[in-house]
């Protein structure tokens, strides 16, 4: 896949309406290849389905089922999904992108992936159990954690510091991005499966457009460390 963006068009800015609006450019740009990465995504996605069967009755059968799911989940799906975010970001950037590129997580960093998953998924469902805002409010603080661990490779609390650090003043921008995907999403709703795809594809673009806003304004922070 050799469709190349020249993204030097785009004026970049952390800002929510135009994350959406340079989003929405580079999918028209890269659709072919992003819906390709989409339907592939949800298709590895599906063994995490074992986990979410509901049934009336206790079967044995059940029990390795969602062991698998769980187990697929965090050493397959969750990496994969890492693995889009990267795509994405490389489609903002203008980058060539190849299917493979979707894998590329099983030899960058992949065990701080799988742990970043783990560890940003925890925070956040405890923030949520708290009265939701912290939830929500950890959400928007870690979303750069996807790109950290897979771009720059960093480890699992260099990702967390350095993403929180990086959205200090955007949180709400970020929220707000949240909050359109929602409705980005009912729309694609509307328009059955293809437009659930389209939806999210553009919701990703968006993410990785704000998150290649924020570093070329900002840069990635100095990671700093206490103690000895």
């Amino acid at each position: 896949m050799v469709t190349i963006l020249n993204n030097d068009k785009y004026d970049f800015f952390p800002d929510a309406g135009r994350a959406y609006s340079i989003g929405w450019k580079v999918i028209r740009v890269y659709f072919v290849e992003l819906l390709v990465v989409s339907i592939v995504f949800a298709i590895l996605s599906g063994p995490v389905g074992f986990f979410q069967w509901q049934v009336d009755h206790f079967e044995w059968f059940i029990v390795p089922l969602a062991i698998f799911g769980i187990a697929y989940g965090i050493f397959v799906a969750g990496p994969i999904g890492y693995g889009v975010n990267w795509v994405f970001l490389k489609a903002v950037r203008g980058e060539r992108i190849e299917i493979r590129d979707v894998f590329m997580v099983f030899q960058r960093n992949y065990w701080n992936v799988v742990i970043a998953n783990i560890v940003v998924g925890v925070i956040v469902g405890l923030g949520l159990v708290m009265l939701i805002v912290p939830g929500i409010i950890f959400a928007c603080r870690l979303a750069f954690v996807p790109y950290l661990v897979v771009d720059k490779e960093m480890d699992v609390m260099d990702a967390l510091r350095v993403s929180w650090d990086m959205t200090r003043g955007y949180g709400w921008q970020i929220f707000f991005m949240g909050f359109l995907a929602f409705w980005v999403v009912i729309a694609g709703l509307i328009c059955l499966f293809v437009g659930v795809l389209v939806s999210l594809m553009w919701i990703s673009a968006a993410f990785a457009s704000m998150y290649h806003a924020v570093e070329s304004k900002n840069g990635i922070p100095e990671i700093r460390y206490t103690g000895q």
